[in-house]
């Protein structure tokens, strides 16, 4: 009888097993910073794009950065920051995988948490180096493609390459140069330029975030609350975020548009430059007269979702859809195929529910915020396919119809090619790799999944399909009976056991000329009360503050009194259901601990200064 036991058992756990590899990835990257020219290459399409703001990036998206440009990309556990002609692609981003193919330019990984479980792999033309705990490493591809250069300035690192592999640690930087049969030294780091000066300083900024006592710090695009909004507490939500500058009318989910994101399907993508963590996690709630936003419990890994909204379907809204935010509390229900451990994960993660029973019926549910002031929005169908901006393509329905329309589980409107990049605008400009870059193959240590079918080759399937993704059986026969070239850009090598690399002659590496200093992108013209529209960061900058500046702290919220400070508790340390605290008024910098050690010398040199009279 145990023995029958525990084969069901074991027949439950495979199923169970089976079903979550079917999940979608519980997370993204998200586009947050760009200076200069930058594009990017959406999977599945062969056209490259101008970089659209806050949109998710995944499995097969390539990013590209011309001489002088910047751009920055957050994932949970970290960022990325490329410049000098950087091009990267995702070969692999899931919950425990980061592989990623960077054919040229410079990248630097500021990794924060990186579980027992979790890989960070960043492939090179001649050289695959995995990154083994957090720290802050630098990849250096030149021009060439034969030379790579990793620094290592805080954590380690392992290098595999066609027959060797070798370790990289903390103050180190090796040198490899070479395809076939590569050649490896190591040296001391050299000191930050301003490439990494300037990505120090972006860490800084990170580090002293006042947002990450109410969320988790593997939480995308947190660090934007501070300077956009404000925390307040409620007696029926606890802490919520509540944005400055919104006009008279705002509501979530109303300056945006939506996209179309394999495996998840149709993704909202906002104007706001704080416009992701809000609309990809917890909830919006409608608080006597102002919206605000309830983040989930703090969680390890809050569970991404392509867009918290319900929507409304039917004949009243004249052919249309329409959508609105859901409230605290109420269940989310992907339209995508999901197994039960991921609806689970992807509702205790972003709000609090009362009952572990999630209920599916999306029919039979009140929601709050359907009938909370202006927070419907409705387009029509084309608007919507076309990633049009649904503010400006806004269609008016009568409260009544919308009271009366029926919840739908999705929005039953097929996709177009339109609906997966965005389409430069006449004569704009739209930069790319050279095609020696993008056709580089780079050196793997871990095998990458299969690359994402081509749209074109799913578009007759998803128009059948009712606005519905895929399941991975239907993109398993498609690539079956219609398969797409192999990869040919990534050799695949074997893992090996790694010595230490030999150390070069006492000497100065040769640097490259000096980067240029990225500068700091200006935040939006503050949003006048009667402004009907909210407009989109524009990526122009002005000239950066001094190095030692402190970055600007968020605007002091005035609603409550600030509490005496709470220290955040380690991940290992912290509970399942944390809770938040009190909201601050006002959040000051930390003093500079550089300037205390410059007092504290002087004081001793004043001293010695007086004994040495003394004595004389």
């Amino acid at each position: 009888m145990q023995l029958m036991n525990r084969i069901l058992s074991g027949l439950a756990l495979s199923a169970c097993l089976l079903m979550a590899q079917a999940d979608p990835p519980g997370r993204v990257a998200r586009l947050s910073y760009v200076y200069g020219a930058a594009s990017f290459r959406p999977a599945g399409v062969d056209d490259w794009a101008p970089v659209d703001f806050n949109r998710p990036l995944t499995t097969g998206d390539h990013v590209f950065v011309e001489t002088s440009g910047t751009v920055e990309l957050q994932i949970g556990c970290g960022a990325l920051r490329m410049n000098s002609t950087a091009s990267l692609e995702f070969l692999n981003l899931d919950d425990s995988n980061v592989q990623l193919r960077l054919s040229g330019g410079s990248l630097i990984v500021r990794l924060r948490y990186l579980g027992d479980q979790d890989s960070f792999e960043v492939d090179t033309p001649n050289v695959a180096f995995t990154l083994l705990r957090p720290g802050e490493y630098r990849i250096e591809v030149k021009p060439d493609s034969a030379t790579t250069l990793v620094t290592v300035r805080g954590g380690d690192g392992e290098l595999t390459g066609s027959s060797q592999a070798f370790t990289v640690h903390a103050g180190e930087q090796a040198q490899i140069v070479g395809t076939d049969q590569p050649s490896y030294q190591t040296v001391g780091a050299p000191p930050p330029n301003d490439f990494d000066t300037w990505s120090e300083g972006r860490d800084q900024h990170d580090d002293q975030s006042p947002s990450a006592r109410y969320v988790s710090r593997q939480l995308v695009g947190y660090q934007d609350l501070d300077q956009y909004g404000s925390w307040r507490n409620t007696p029926d939500y606890g802490a919520v975020w509540v944005p400055n500058g919104t006009p008279g009318g705002w509501a979530p989910y109303h300056n945006g548009h939506w996209v179309w994101m394999d495996p998840w399907g149709w993704t909202w993508v906002d104007d706001l430059p704080w416009g992701f963590a809000p609309f990809h996690y917890g909830r919006w709630a409608y608080v006597g007269n102002y919206w605000g936003w309830v983040p989930g419990p703090i969680a390890e890994r809050p569970v991404y979702a392509p867009a918290l909204v319900a929507w409304v379907g039917g004949g009243a809204i004249g052919g249309g859809i329409a959508w609105f935010a859901l409230g605290p509390r109420e269940v989310y229900v992907p339209s995508y195929h999901t197994s039960p451990v991921y609806l689970n994960r992807i509702n205790v993660t972003n709000t609090v529910i009362v009952n572990n029973t999630v209920n599916i019926n999306v029919t039979n549910v009140q929601y709050v915020n359907r009938v909370a002031p202006g927070a419907v929005m409705a387009v029509q169908q084309t608007a919507f396919a076309s990633a049009q901006p649904v503010q400006s393509a806004a269609i008016a329905v009568r409260p009544e119809a919308i009271r009366s329309a029926p919840i739908v589980a999705t929005a039953a409107v097929a996709p177009t090619r339109a609906s997966v990049a965005m389409t430069a605008k006449p004569g704009a400009r739209v930069v790319q790799p050279p095609a020696s870059m993008q056709g580089r193959a780079v050196v793997a240590r871990r095998t990458p999944p299969p690359p994402p079918v081509p749209f074109a080759l799913k578009q007759q399937a998803l128009a059948a399909n009712a606005g519905r993704p895929l399941d991975t059986a239907q993109v398993q026969q498609i690539r079956q009976s219609q398969p797409p070239p192999a990869r040919p850009l990534v050799r695949q090598v074997q893992a090996r056991t790694p010595t230490a690399a030999p150390q070069a002659p006492a000497a100065q590496i040769n640097r490259p000329a000096a980067e240029a200093l990225p500068q700091r992108t200006p935040p939006p013209a503050a949003i006048a009360p009667a402004a009907p529209q909210i407009p989109k960061p524009q990526p122009q900058a002005t000239p950066p503050p001094p190095r030692s500046a402190a970055p600007p702290p968020p605007e002091p919220s005035r609603e409550v009194q600030r509490p005496a400070p709470v220290e955040r508790p380690a991940p290992a340390e912290r509970p399942a259901a944390a809770e938040r605290p009190v909201a601050p008024t006002q959040i000051k910098p930390a003093a500079p601990k550089k300037e205390e050690g410059k007092k504290e010398e002087g004081k001793k040199e004043d001293g010695k200064k007086k004994e040495d009279g003394k004595k004389e």
